[in-house]
């Protein structure tokens, strides 16, 4: 959230985003606060996509993962994430305090 990838402006429009699309039934937008006990913190990003493939992204690659051992270890960072994770109210409030931040 507060991690400055663009102008102000720009950032702006990206956090009010995440604030329009946060009701939608098919979204679960959850942010992991600076507070929060980081008893899982992968060092790549990742997205799993189902039970069937987890990809990966490095510095110079993206890495499809197929076997199930390895997407059993993706699922439990990504359950570990979201456990530290908060939603609803407390998520809206952190994305509106980096508004904030940013005039």
């Amino acid at each position: 959230l507060r991690y400055q990838t663009a102008d102000p402006e720009a950032m702006r429009g990206q956090l009010r985003h995440l604030l329009a699309v946060m009701p939608l039934a098919s979204v679960s937008l959850g942010i992991i606060p600076f507070t929060a006990q980081r008893t899982v913190w992968p060092l790549e990003a990742f997205y799993v996509h189902d039970d069937t493939m987890a990809v990966v992204e490095t510095l110079t690659a993206e890495i499809k993962v197929t076997q199930p051992r390895e997407l059993a270890d993706y699922a439990r960072a990504f359950a570990g994430l979201a456990e530290m994770a908060v939603y609803g109210d407390a998520a809206r409030a952190l994305i509106e305090a980096a508004i904030d931040a940013l005039e």
